[in-house]
């Protein structure tokens, strides 16, 4: 006979754990802790190593009470289940005042010193934006968590596969032996992707340093190498073309106006790695470095571009022109090229046309991202070719700036486009499109 006064138990009590596992993946540090009270099955669930293999830590310039609760609770649950973590994440918001650096170096110092006790998983480490070539950093401070980290590092080293330490902003020498901490054990790194954009400060002409390339030929396993073109040179390409040819396949530049970029490469160099890395696919980004001759000496013929960035911001110069690197410079990138992105001020220079024949050309071209000084039709046009087979486009995302303060009239032409190829954009294409009014 059944007792009917028993109290019903709720279906939670009977989810198999690795679904109870898979539900508190999705939770933060105080609903976990929340979870771990409700019941002993729950609480075990909770301690599951498989919940604490990635861990992302903010540490705030200016925090509220919530975010130093917050970041306490982290570096608690990070002592505490440290054995198990596999991916590390460091992210540093708004470091203004000269107070929190010390703070952050003695916190760091502890973080490192009980990882190395414990744990033997870490696999991806990413700290960034540390910026420490900023007034905030005092020089026993950086020096100090500049050691501490190269100690880690070395430590490390023969498990790290990642590595990201974009915006660090080390002087040469600093970084160099920052890199090379990695390489102290075994003279050589297994690290497969490693992230060095802005990891030197600006207008350091890295490309001729001799212990950057030195440094550099210890890395010989490299898939994935994200850094400035002020690194460039013959030298380099050979290096990876020496000792990462087999395994690599992106490199990913970036091209800052207040960093070294006049350099003379040659394309035989790029060509001799290209051959030997028939996987590599090269990315562009260029940040108000937009004159033709600039780009000309950077973007050459044997260099395998799948993607090109330009960013002009509010740059003007009435003697700069964009035609010529839309008609003679991307179009011989047609047969690699995927994604374009173009941030242009071009109100004194139609740019429609050139546009449109671009993305005709470039047979593989997938993406495009334009926020620029353009006419309605333009985006007319393009979904034109597109619903014509003329282009392969499956993203496109369109800033159409105006000087025109009232846009109704544009926006009613863009609501018309959209209700005419509806069918296509909702079947096949990533669409975004709006007007921007400069007045």
């Amino acid at each position: 006979m059944e007792d009917n006064n028993e109290p019903e138990q709720s279906p939670w009590a009977h989810l198999p754990d690795v679904c109870l596992r898979c539900v508190f993946h999705w939770l933060d540090n105080r609903d976990r802790t929340n979870a771990a009270l409700v019941c002993k099955k729950w609480n075990w669930a909770i301690h599951s190593g498989s919940l604490w293999r990635r861990r992302t830590i903010m540490f705030y310039g200016q925090p509220s009470r919530e975010d130093t609760l917050e970041l306490q609770s982290a570096l608690w649950y990070l002592r505490k289940f440290g054995k198990y973590l596999e991916r590390l994440e460091i992210k540093l918001w708004n470091p203004s005042n000269p107070a929190f650096t010390p703070k952050f170096q003695v916190t760091m110092r502890g973080l490192f010193s009980h990882l190395v006790k414990s744990n033997s998983r870490l696999v991806s480490l990413s700290i960034e934006y540390l910026g420490l070539d900023c007034f905030i950093w005092e020089n026993v401070t950086r020096a100090q968590f500049l050691k501490n980290l190269s100690t880690f590092l070395k430590r490390m080293s023969k498990r790290l596969d990642y590595l990201n330490l974009k915006g660090a902003r080390l002087t040469l020498e600093e970084g160099c032996e920052l890199l090379n901490s990695l390489t102290c054990l075994t003279n050589e790194s297994s690290l497969s992707e490693i992230n060095i954009e802005d990891f030197f400060s600006f207008h350091v002409p890295v490309f001729s340093s001799t212990l950057f390339h030195q440094m550099m030929s210890k890395f010989h396993s490299l898939v994935v190498l994200t850094f400035n073109y002020n690194c460039i040179s013959d030298k380099l390409l050979n290096t990876l073309w020496k000792h990462s040819a087999h395994s690599l396949c992106t490199l990913n530049i970036k091209c800052h106006i207040h960093d070294p970029h006049r350099q003379a490469v040659r394309g035989t160099s790029w060509a001799n790695l290209a051959k030997r890395a028939p996987k590599l696919s090269v990315n562009f980004f260029f940040e108000r470095v937009t004159k033709h001759d600039h780009l000309a000496r950077i973007l050459l013929v044997e260099i395998p571009v799948r993607s090109i960035s330009l960013w002009s911001y509010n740059f003007r110069d009435p003697d700069w022109t964009m035609k010529p690197t839309l008609t003679n410079l991307i179009p011989v990138y047609w047969h690699v090229l995927q994604k374009l992105t173009l941030r242009l001020n071009n109100d004194y220079e139609p740019l429609d046309d050139e546009l449109l024949q671009l993305t005709l050309s470039c047979q593989r071209l997938l993406f495009l991202k334009v926020w620029a000084f353009l006419s309605v039709t333009f985006v007319e046009r393009l979904l034109q070719n597109r619903a014509e087979g003329k282009c392969s486009l499956t993203t496109i995302k369109v800033g159409i700036y105006t000087a025109r303060e009232e846009t109704s009239e544009e926006d009613r032409l863009l609501r018309d486009i959209y209700r005419r190829f509806k069918c296509l954009i909702d079947s096949e294409i990533n669409y975004f499109v709006v007007i921007h009014s400069m007045a």
